[in-house]
């Protein structure tokens, strides 16, 4: 008898659970349904919890939340997959119940340094400027929002790709305590299988920062794909063949 995956999914910043559709169709599509359990998370303030007031939320009560509908999934020996800015989630999770996860899975995820914010690690320059800082591939003091946001999340996609993503994104934001948090571990991701997504098209995260990421991680794999920052997006049919064999 096949035993039951059972996935859980956390978005980026800016995004909710609705950007994880296009993956979890294509597990479903790619395996016998009643192997695949996936289960999309949403960070306070997105997704299904959008219309939430999270301007007192502290970072420790985003981490209770997301464990506590966990719990209610009632799912075990979960394959945890996060995307981008959920990287700064998934070690927390683990840390706090390492006993309901099999496998974590990074998707050109960022985690800051201990002392050092979210903010702090992007930074205010163009990418490769300054070597504390990831940057951002056009100049955020000359460029629109509008223009930047479209170089780092549809340098991949087309016309209509980029019009229909456009129209979604924007609408979720995490708390705005998540942007000041600093308290980062590492040591403790050794009790828990790592891997690393590796875009290697990514806009927003070039493959030096991807690489240096994967190692706080301590991510044990690397895993390639030709694509950019939302590979669930433009190549969901090859990031589930890639979930599919990790787990």
């Amino acid at each position: 008898m096949t035993k039951r995956i059972n996935f859980a999914f956390l978005h980026g910043g800016a995004q909710g659970s609705w950007v994880w559709q296009e993956i979890i169709a294509e597990l479903h599509a790619q395996s016998d349904k009643n192997v695949v359990c996936a289960l999309a998370l949403d960070v306070p303030g997105c997704g299904t919890k959008r219309d939430r007031d999270t301007s007192g939320f502290t970072f420790t009560a985003m981490i209770d939340e997301l464990i506590a509908d966990l719990e209610a999934a009632a799912i075990s020996e979960i394959v945890l997959v996060g995307h981008s800015q959920a990287g700064t989630v998934l070690p927390h999770l683990v840390e706090r119940r390492p006993d309901l996860f099999r496998r974590l899975v990074y998707v050109t995820c960022s985690i800051p340094l201990p002392g050092q914010t979210v903010i702090e690690m992007v930074g205010d320059q163009v990418h490769g400027r300054d070597e504390n800082s990831v940057g951002w591939p056009v100049d955020p003091k000359t460029s629109s929002v509008q223009e930047r946001t479209e170089i780092m999340f549809c340098n991949d996609m087309d016309a209509g790709e980029t019009f229909e993503f456009m129209q979604r994104l924007g609408s979720d934001q995490w708390p705005p305590a998540s942007y000041m948090e600093t308290n980062w571990r590492f040591e403790h991701l050794d009790a828990v299988p790592v891997s690393y997504v590796l875009c290697q098209q990514d806009n927003i995260l070039p493959v030096f920062w991807q690489e240096k990421f994967a190692q706080r991680f301590h991510a044990e794999k690397i895993l390639r794909i030709d694509a950019g920052h939302q590979v669930m997006n433009t190549r969901p049919g090859a990031l589930a063949e890639l979930l599919l064999r990790e787990a």
